[in-house]
């Protein structure tokens, strides 16, 4: 494809709870780190810039209070908005890199400004946590794939008049973990509301090449102007990716992975891809992980 990478940090935090009380999360420095590992020269991107955060405060939020941040959260949405759709617009291929999944709400806000875009979720988690579902919401990560859809605070969901961001027909989830491992499976939910996924055991079953294909079909049908790429870090298991805040057995291997995202946003189709949840502070001392995450990504998007 014919057309400029371009790199964007989004290294917000706003949408994970506190690894201990007082602490702020570390996935802040995600793109720091895949920088060290040489990155964007590895994928030959041009300079997006940095959509800086706000600063990470819950306050005296309790259960109850809604998503917290929420403020925060939306206005860090518009300006990467902003970002995300002047590059989908240019023809460029976007690459951003967080933060926490909560960026997820900036990027298909930019590309819903543009037209309908699907969203490929890789993410070992579903994500889908919603006023319907849960006795309270709080952290936005754990309850972003909901938001985009249109489920939760109309504060988040109805940016700008555009709910939803993401039609439920135009989502897939991949990747997930099998219902054995969900403390709060709502597979039963997703699929009486059209919302596609495949867990880990269906990729294995399958193959990921296969299941690749089954998802493009989704993301690549007519009406859709084009299609989103987001992966979560702690898609892949915790013997190879420890360093994720919600580390639970049961997830992708490097090879699998590559072999799933590969097909994905080598379509003339996907507009972009964005990686996060990745935080250095947990358990990477010797940054390993971060190399893992860079030698994938670069596997999948260098020349």
């Amino acid at each position: 494809m014919d057309r400029r990478t371009i790199l964007i940090e989004a290294p917000s935090n706003l949408g994970l709870r506190p690894p201990v009380p007082g602490a702020v999360p570390g996935c802040y420095k995600l793109a720091g780190a895949l920088r060290e590992q040489g990155l964007p020269r590895r994928i030959g991107a041009e300079e997006g810039g940095v959509v800086v955060p706000p600063r990470y405060d819950r306050g005296e939020w309790q259960p109850g209070d809604g998503v917290f941040h929420a403020g925060a959260l939306a206005a860090y949405a518009r300006r990467l908005a902003d970002r995300v759709e002047q590059h989908v617009r240019a023809g460029d291929f976007t690459v951003v890199l967080g933060g926490d999944c909560s960026i997820v709400l900036g990027s298909s806000l930019g590309l819903r400004r543009v037209g309908r875009y699907g969203l490929a979720y890789l993410d070992g988690h579903d994500d889908f946590r919603h006023p319907g579902n849960a006795t309270h919401v709080g952290a936005a990560g754990g309850e972003d794939v909901a938001l985009v859809t249109g489920r939760g605070q109309r504060d988040l969901t109805d940016l700008e008049g555009l709910r939803p961001y993401t039609r439920d027909e135009d989502l897939v989830l991949l990747g997930l973990r099998d219902a054995e491992n969900e403390p709060e499976n709502v597979f039963e939910e997703l699929s009486s509301l059209g919302i596609a996924y495949t867990a880990v055991s269906t990729v294995r079953e399958q193959g990921p090449e296969a299941v690749a294909r089954e998802a493009l079909d989704r993301l690549e049908a007519p009406g859709l102007d084009g299609f989103w790429v987001h992966m979560d870090a702690d898609v892949l298991d915790p013997s190879v990716m420890p360093a994720v805040d919600s580390a639970e057995p049961g997830g992708l291997y490097p090879g699998e992975l590559r072999a799933l995202l590969g097909p994905l946003v080598a379509s003339p189709r996907c507009a972009g891809f964005q990686l996060t949840i990745y935080d250095p502070d947990r358990d990477d001392p010797e940054g390993s992980c971060a190399a893992l995450l860079a030698d994938l990504v670069a596997d999948v998007l260098g020349p």
